[in-house]
């Protein structure tokens, strides 16, 4: 009796032990049926979901994007300019090729910048034209992942690195294709921001 009361006790201590000693689990969000990591890691720094949302276009659901930063922030000037590492993933919810994706973000590239703003990138936007179409055809469920650094965007398709766009006036420009004042979809800014719809 004596030894099992021990061997009981010291199981306990045990398992309290271990549940100190390993990491809590990281829970997943679920937005329209994509399971959304809480966290990131871009260069060895870990990264916190800031916002998520679906992009729709006309009747059609496009792509889930999930936004992570350092700090979690409402403050979309922040996120577009500021130096701390960000990365924007986005999981296909239907087939699409990388030129039609490339063309919509070109739009909006061009519906948030200024012409002359445009023109001064237009290096760095063949570039990142270039990495995008390696990826060739996405299907539903592909990931496509944009890391934003001071130096420029790391372009990543289904866990591939394709190259990197080194221009660091490119990151804040493509940003606003999302977080600009004329987003690709308002209520996926304020879902990416973090607010209540």
């Amino acid at each position: 009796m004596t030894r099992f009361v021990y061997t009981a006790a010291t199981l306990s201590i045990a398992t309290l032990l271990t549940c100190a000693v390993l990491p809590a689990p990281t829970h997943a969000a679920d937005v329209s049926g994509v399971q959304v990591a809480e966290q990131a890691t871009v260069d060895n720094q870990p990264l916190v979901l800031n916002g998520a949302g679906l992009r729709r276009k006309f009747v059609f659901d496009v792509y889930v994007a999930a936004l992570y930063a350092t700090t979690r922030t409402e403050d979309a000037a922040k996120l577009i300019n500021g130096p701390e590492l960000r990365r924007l993933q986005l999981t296909l919810k239907r087939d699409i090729d990388s030129a039609t994706l490339t063309e919509s973000l070109n739009e909006g590239l061009i519906a948030n910048n200024t012409p002359d703003a445009m023109a001064a990138l237009q290096d760095a936007i063949e570039q990142f034209k270039g990495l995008m179409n390696q990826g060739g055809e996405g299907k539903t469920g592909d990931t496509i992942t944009l890391d934003f650094t001071p130096h420029g965007v790391t372009v990543s398709f289904k866990g591939t690195t394709l190259g990197a766009v080194t221009d660091p006036r490119f990151g804040p420009a493509l940003m606003k294709v999302w977080l600009g004042k004329n987003p690709a979809q308002k209520s996926l800014k304020k879902a990416l921001l973090g607010q209540d719809s």
